[in-house]
């Protein structure tokens, strides 16, 4: 495919629906991929939508609204006549749909549940929240028995006729519907056509609980090069599957949210110039007024040396140089721990090996700030002594900020909370006010103030 400019195809779809040219709109729809589709169909207004989808494939609309964002997906649908809200359900993946579904008002939902064809495939995947194992799998896949041919299984591959990745991987089942392995579709293709699936299955199956966290299911997918994850019951009965296409769509979610969090911001519930400009001054004001509270403890350090400082005037030209350097170096290894948590890499039993090692990061750096701190304080002829106290307050202050930055991630993940809450904002604000206190006492001492 020619790459093109998605900008200048929405404008034309635009016009077309402007001069009521559904059917010329209708016909560039058709000619981008569904990725595409879903970029121009999220850029019109919402009438235009509505006035668009009756008059698409319900086939090519389902893979529209399965690339749309969840919110803007059940907002269509719930403006489409009820004939049409079912065509498209029907044509999406089961769990696609109990998506959508989720989002509508209840009475909405059940009413266009009740009219589906296979209404029974989407109701088990509405009953678990979104962020967990169970409201990411599907209902549609394939399960073998351990006594079935390789001819046999792959008669049944034919006649399922599979459009979906969880055909990669075919579960195996006992005659209890346990799960007790799994084949690969290559493997199942080259081996001999009168061998048994329990044969050539690997027993060694990677399964979840359909309660596990939506981020857990993404490492397990990501540590083990998974394509497929079964989600099981308590029996270990195969109840779904996880399918790679979904995870990438709850990592992504999950980074955003961790990306606005580490500004200091409750995430959005809809793209940024979807929202209103006072649904986004909420989500930030909180934090905000928090973030301010916390800020005035800077004040109080201030009013609590303020005699030395009336002594040394000079002491307060290096405050901002000392507190952005500690709130720059926390927020680095804040970083860096976060990520590793996300990672797996460290959990709280490595607490005590992360503060360490950041302890020796912090040395180094202090060492160097400190160097490089003096030399400036020197420059600017404020006299040896002042420039020894901003040097081992700059060489303090980084040190206790990596030991911060490496600490609060790892606790607040063991309480419970996400780990970005205390990256960012907090940890500069943190770091400001406990700086101040290190340099204003280190200064005390070795100017004898």
């Amino acid at each position: 495919m020619i790459p093109f400019d998605i900008d200048t195809v929405i404008d034309q779809v635009r016009s077309a629906l402007e001069e009521e040219r559904i059917a010329d709109a209708v016909r560039m729809l058709e000619d981008l991929r569904a990725a595409d589709q879903s970029d121009v169909v999220s850029d019109l207004e919402q009438e235009d939508r509505v006035a668009l989808f009756p008059y698409l494939d319900p086939a090519q609309s389902a893979d529209i609204v399965e690339e749309l964002e969840d919110r803007d997906a059940a907002e269509l649908i719930a403006q489409l006549p009820v004939e049409a809200a079912i065509q498209i359900l029907d044509e999406m993946e089961p769990d696609e749909a109990a998506d959508v579904l989720g989002d509508l008002p209840p009475e909405q939902a059940q009413a266009i549940l009740e009219q589906l064809e296979d209404p029974e495939e989407v109701k088990p995947l509405l009953l678990y929240p979104d962020e967990s194992a169970g409201g990411l799998m599907t209902s549609e896949f394939l399960v073998l028995r351990r006594r079935m041919t390789v001819a046999q299984a792959i008669q049944a591959v034919r006649e399922w006729n599979p459009d979906t990745e969880a055909a990669y991987n075919l579960f195996v089942v006992d005659r209890e519907g346990k799960l007790i392995g799994y084949v690969d579709l290559p493997q199942l293709l080259v081996a001999r056509p009168g061998q048994r699936i329990e044969e050539i299955m690997d027993t060694d199956v990677i399964a979840v609980p359909a309660g596990t966290d939506r981020e857990e299911c993404a490492e397990l997918m990501a540590r083990y090069d998974l394509v497929a994850l079964p989600v099981v019951d308590d029996r270990k009965a195969i109840l779904g599957v996880i399918t790679f296409d979904d995870v990438m769509d709850a990592v992504i979610e999950e980074a955003t949210e961790d990306i606005q969090r580490l500004g200091g911001s409750l995430p959005l519930r809809e793209p940024y110039l979807r929202s209103s400009i006072f649904s986004v001054a909420m989500k930030r004001i909180g934090w905000l007024l928090l973030l301010f509270i916390t800020g005035s403890l800077t004040g109080t350090v201030l009013r609590i040396f303020e005699s030395e400082l009336r002594t040394v005037i000079s002491l307060t030209i290096f405050v901002p140089l000392l507190i952005g350097t500690g709130g720059n170096s926390g927020s680095q290894a804040t970083s860096t721990i976060i990520r590793a948590i996300a990672l797996g890499d460290i959990d709280f039993k490595d607490g005590l090996k992360a503060l360490w090692h950041e302890l020796g990061v912090g040395i180094v750096l202090g060492i160097g700030m400190a160097a490089i701190g003096f030399g400036r304080a020197i420059l600017w002829e404020t006299g040896p002594d002042v420039a020894l106290a901003v040097a081992l307050a700059l060489m303090a202050i980084v040190i206790w900020a990596n030991m911060l930055g490496a600490i609060l991630p790892i606790v607040a993940d063991r309480i419970g909370i996400d780990p970005t809450v205390v990256s960012g904002p907090v940890m500069s604000t943190l770091v400001d006010a406990t700086g101040l206190y290190i340099y204003f006492t280190i200064a005390k001492v070795v100017l004898g103030i």
